[in-house]
């Protein structure tokens, strides 16, 4: 597999054959067909790879905190998404250049998100915020972790730690913030 990525990412998986794939990885073609029936099945494996990789990261991430300090395992779990996100997004868009949206169930993307829902509810027990909607709350930190990442990663920085604190800022604000009324609608004004 780290064959096939290193090509994908110097030529693009379009323009990758499997035989250029086995000559890098100085296996016989019968060696790949055995554990792969295409380059797309490849593709799947490596996006499996991307991102167990990519839990393990977090997790690292995470359990360097104190067991119970439920604020700062989440404020790690941002960090190291933003930063394993920016180090690794070549990778990222080739296993995932053919997601779509219809495919809802996602395993790959779901078990980051359930890391991530996990952190949320141990914290929402033990007293750290208050959330009634934990799924709802995991699911707004994940998709704007991965969009905010996605626009520094085209700004191309030095350092992106002061933008993972920043992040990290603005997900514990929505955490901590009180709960509000729903808008009362506004009489027209002439």
């Amino acid at each position: 597999m780290a064959a096939a990525e290193k090509l994908f990412l110097a030529k693009g998986v379009e323009a990758t054959t499997i035989s250029e794939i086995v000559e890098e990885a100085q296996v016989a073609k019968g060696t790949f067909y055995h554990y792969f029936a295409s380059k797309n099945d490849m593709l799947g494996a490596l996006a499996q790879r991307y991102t167990a990789r990519f839990l393990e990261r977090l997790q690292a991430a995470v359990d360097a905190c104190p067991a119970g300090d439920w604020r700062a395992r989440l404020r790690a779990w941002i960090h190291a998404s933003v930063e394993t996100y920016v180090e690794t997004y070549r990778t990222h868009d080739i296993v995932y250049a053919n997601h779509h949206h219809h495919d809802r169930a996602n395993a790959d993307r779901n078990a980051i998100l359930d890391q991530l829902q996990g952190i949320v509810e141990h914290g929402m027990t033990a007293g750290a915020w208050t959330t009634d909607q934990p799924r709802v709350v995991s699911l707004l930190i994940y998709s704007g972790v991965h969009g905010a990442t996605d626009d520094i990663i085209a700004a191309r920085p030095a350092d992106c730690a002061a933008f993972a604190r920043a992040v990290a800022d603005s997900c514990m604000r929505m955490l901590d913030a009180p709960k509000s009324d729903a808008p009362k609608p506004r009489g027209r004004t002439r």
